[in-house]
């Protein structure tokens, strides 16, 4: 079956998709990083003066989709720096207050008072990277990640 459009004298030919076992499409399922089997939650980071940041490092697989939350108790106004963690992942959306931000790149995040951040994200360069609280030494204020 075929759909013909017409407009201003031109016409367009249109093939319909059929499925072999006759599913409509909106049973045909997600696939991919799309599929509820290939996302993955990580435990929440938290921001909290002298507080670690993590309870062990995350080793993620490269192609699984990710989401995790960032938790500020307003103790002390925090950042956290991870540039190259960021150019490794492609960031889906980040949300603040239930306000979605879709961003090209992020380099680093501050929290100025108390506020919980999700961020989800696709895992996509192997390598190690951190994430950590700027000008910070030591090993808590710091989470090491492996995306393999």
């Amino acid at each position: 079956m075929k759909w013909i459009i017409s407009a201003m004298g031109f016409s367009l030919m249109i093939p319909t998709v059929s499925l072999a076992d006759g599913a409509p499409r909106d049973q045909w399922g997600r696939a991919g990083i799309l599929s509820s089997a290939n996302k993955a939650d990580l435990p929440p980071i938290t921001l909290s003066s002298g507080v670690p940041l993590s309870d062990a490092p995350w080793v993620l697989s490269s192609g699984t989709y990710y989401e995790f939350e960032i938790e500020g108790d307003g103790s002390a106004e925090l950042a956290l720096e991870g540039s190259e963690f960021f150019r490794a992942i492609w960031i889906d959306e980040i949300v603040v207050n239930d306000l979605e931000i879709r961003p090209l790149g992020l380099n680093s995040i501050e929290f100025d008072d108390a506020g919980t951040m999700e961020i989800g994200f696709v895992a996509i360069k192997p390598g190690t990277y951190f994430l950590r609280i700027p000008g910070s030494t030591g090993e808590t204020q710091r989470l090491d990640i492996t995306i393999e």
